[in-house]
């Protein structure tokens, strides 16, 4: 069986900075690696790029790298950032790195493109997305059923924030044309956004959603955090945070890839046997940008989205189809091959 990730994220230019706890990974070119492991550097290189290091749905990348799984597995992986999740997809699909870490649904998009690639371990059974509406569009912005006419903020235009955004639109009878979804990245882009009017409201993740409700900028209007919020929102549980990588790659490194997915397994677990607190207090200082409360809110608010053991939902890639389908013509009407998109050999032999 087969699977895979994608997610997004695209920083809006010209939009005032606002204090919040999101801002270690802003930078692009922001990276960081393990070094002198497997032995005085003699293990395995392995790029990663992930859409946005500091956001919460992806925090098993960091996590895992923080916890020493990936040296003593005989890998020296460097982690980079891109603030959208696209960007991560364009540097894997052009190879720049062997791995990317993202949402889930943008396989099936690559799929109907004519590339092959596939997730290798689901990070997660929800999409660990929230629909925020600012203070004031919140009188005329209640449900997606209000979506039309509005500027709704997604992390990047094609990132799975707007995927799911239309979806929800279509499913409560707006159409795609009706609203106008406006890339303003996460964090401090995205507040500055809801806080300058805008947008009236938009689809963000954890720490950006604390930090929303600390400053009293927003309120939340759709919480997908959790399996029971995905199952409302989107009819089933939806695989989102993955490490996907392409096929030909996985198909010819799968030693290497086995211990990527061993690594990522074990922090997985861990993290279903530690607090939210303990997990906070691991990750990077500047993660909590002064606030370590606030910060461990965020991580407790958003851990209800991770697996325990990398393994893919049942029935979760027919729900990412039906909502790919739903508004994206080129998947409509397509043929997707689901097991192509995403293989559990990997995590079974974790578990092992």
């Amino acid at each position: 069986m087969r699977k895979t990730a994608r997610y997004a994220s695209l920083a809006a230019a010209g939009l005032l900075a606002v204090s919040s706890l999101t801002a270690c990974a802003n930078d692009a070119a922001s990276s960081t690696s393990d070094t002198g492991s497997g032995g005085g550097g003699k293990g395995e290189n392995v790029k990663i790029m992930v859409g946005g290091l500091d956001k919460v749905i992806y925090l098993p990348a960091m996590l895992t790298q923080r916890l020493g799984y990936f040296k003593a597995e005989g890998l020296n992986v460097s982690l980079l950032s891109e603030p959208a999740g696209v960007q991560a997809e364009t540097a894997l699909v052009s190879g720049q790195v062997q791995g990317a870490v993202g949402f889930y649904d943008h396989t099936l998009d690559l799929q109907v493109k004519g590339k092959s690639v596939e997730s290798v371990v689901q990070f997660s059974h929800a999409p660990g997305e929230v629909e925020v509406v600012s203070g004031k569009a919140a009188g005329t912005l209640t449900s997606p059923k209000d979506f039309k006419g509005k500027k709704l903020g997604v992390t990047g235009l094609g990132s799975s924030t707007d995927f799911l955004t239309k979806y929800l639109a279509v499913k409560n009878g707006v159409q795609v044309n009706e609203f106008t979804p406006v890339a303003v990245g996460a964090g401090p882009t995205f507040i500055a956004a809801l806080q300058k009017g805008a947008i009236a409201g938009g689809m963000t993740t954890d720490p950006t959603v604390a930090t929303i409700l600390k400053q009293k900028a927003g309120k939340v209007l759709l919480d997908m955090r959790t399996p029971e919020g995905s199952q409302k929102a989107l009819g089933g549980p939806y695989p989102s945070s993955s490490l996907y990588m392409q096929t030909d790659w996985v198909n010819s490194h799968k030693d290497t890839v086995q211990k990527l997915v061993n690594a990522f397994v074990k922090t997985l677990k861990w993290m279903s046997t530690h607090s939210a607190s303990e997990i906070a207090a691991k990750m990077p200082a500047d993660y909590s940008q002064g606030d370590k409360t606030l910060y461990a809110e965020a991580v407790k608010s958003t851990l209800p989205m991770f697996t325990d053991d990398g393994v893919m939902p049942k029935g979760g890639p027919e729900t990412v189809e039906k909502v790919l389908k739903a508004f994206n013509p080129n998947i409509k009407n397509a043929k997707v091959d689901l097991d192509k998109t995403y293989t559990t050999e990997f995590v079974d032999q974790a578990a092992k």
